[in-house]
């Protein structure tokens, strides 16, 4: 049995089964890229639903795996020198990748190109989707001045064009599916919850609407958008 006593947030958030990956995460576009790679790679792991509260994810056990205190974050018990935490979900979309020798492609060139599209995701996608629903549905939208709000629309748009070039002819982001689609995807399926498809012309891109209904199609994907549960 492994002892994962040396984290301090297995305190808080004890495993029932510490021989297996310990997710702690919850069901954001973030949190579920862990859960939907997990599922699809076939990994053991037990899940942990850490909301977004401040007395979860600022608790002084969740900081002790993630000084960043933001979600996911995962202990793997069987890491390469022995237990690994691990936080960033694009760090650890590679990790599971490489330790399960899948999704992350067969060649290194392939490999170098689904790091490429997990960077665009990681670096502009996700950051500016985020501003945008916080400018669209939350207290930014509050804000009279317009500019915030049409910064992160324009630049959402131009984002969504990239995406629209690169699925033409092809069913997913690179050769094969992979940890770049399952990082990209969840934050177009984002949109709906933000209420901005109408105002960035989500159904003039026919080719991310037909790359969302494959991936949420996937039964991996199905499952892993529903863990952990929030609580």
């Amino acid at each position: 049995m492994s002892d994962l006593s040396q984290f301090e947030i297995t305190k808080r958030w004890p495993a029932k089964d510490p021989s297996v990956i310990q997710l702690y995460s919850f069901p954001t576009p973030n949190g579920v890229k862990v859960s939907i790679a997990l599922e699809e790679m076939g990994l053991a792991y037990e899940a942990h639903t850490v909301t977004l509260s401040d007395a979860d994810v600022k608790s002084p056990e969740f900081l002790s795996l993630n000084p960043n205190n933001k979600i996911p974050a995962i202990i793997d018990p069987n890491g390469p020198d022995g237990p690994l935490g691990l936080f960033e979900s694009g760090a650890i979309l590679i990790y599971l990748a490489e330790k399960s020798g899948q999704l992350i492609g067969s060649t290194p060139a392939q490999k170098a190109k689904t790091i490429q599209w997990l960077m665009f995701q990681m670096g502009g996608l996700g950051p500016m989707f985020g501003q945008l629903g916080f400018f669209t549905k939350f207290a930014g939208a509050e804000i009279e001045d317009p500019r915030p709000r049409e910064r992160y629309i324009n630049e959402a748009k131009r984002l969504m064009a990239v995406l629209e070039q690169q699925l033409e002819g092809r069913d997913w982001l690179t050769d094969d599916y992979s940890i770049a689609d399952i990082a990209i995807a969840p934050w177009l399926r984002a949109l709906d919850f933000y209420g901005a498809k109408e105002t960035l012309g989500w159904d003039d891109h026919p080719n991310l609407v037909a790359y969302l209904e494959r991936f949420v199609a996937r039964p991996a994907v199905a499952k892993g958008l529903t863990i952990p549960p929030r609580g």
